[in-house]
């Protein structure tokens, strides 16, 4: 191996004169592209509980519950650990019920337990949580009407 040592000091004699190349995140924070594909929201207004967004979901981030399709009751289910953040279910989705906010993007977090995000009305949320706990302690439920 043979390196010449008048190179390797220009080099580091003309990288002490430069500005850093690398930014002062999260201290400057410049403005999120106006795409950007960020954290998934969801209106279940809009939603008819189609599924389309669950199959093609490539990485199976998205889990709709139905909890009464007559009366449009359901609670959609997001892993943002899974997504790939393609928008997939945003381009499929024929009722716009799906977007991707440009805004809400740092979604680093310390623990798993923020990674999994419940969308619906609040009622139709706790019913679905307190039906998990539930089940997990062995008790059958069924779906008030």
């Amino acid at each position: 191996m043979k390196f010449k040592l008048g190179t390797m000091l220009g080099d580091v004699i003309r990288s002490a004169f430069k500005s850093p190349a690398t930014e002062r995140y999260p201290f400057v924070r410049k403005e999120a592209p106006e795409r950007l594909r960020g954290k998934l929201f969801w209106d279940p207004a809009k939603c008819t509980g189609c599924q389309l967004c669950v199959r093609d979901c490539p990485s199976e981030a998205i889990e709709l519950i139905v909890l009464d399709r007559v009366s449009k009751r359901f609670v959609l289910r997001y892993h943002p650990d899974r997504c790939t953040y393609c928008a997939q279910c945003v381009v499929n989705c024929r009722f716009n019920c799906l977007n991707m906010s440009s805004e809400e993007w740092e979604l680093a977090a310390t623990g798993k337990e923020p990674f999994t995000v419940y969308y619906g009305r609040d009622e139709d949320i706790q019913f679905l949580l307190e039906k998990i706990a539930r089940e997990n302690a062995g008790e059958r439920v069924e779906c008030p009407e």
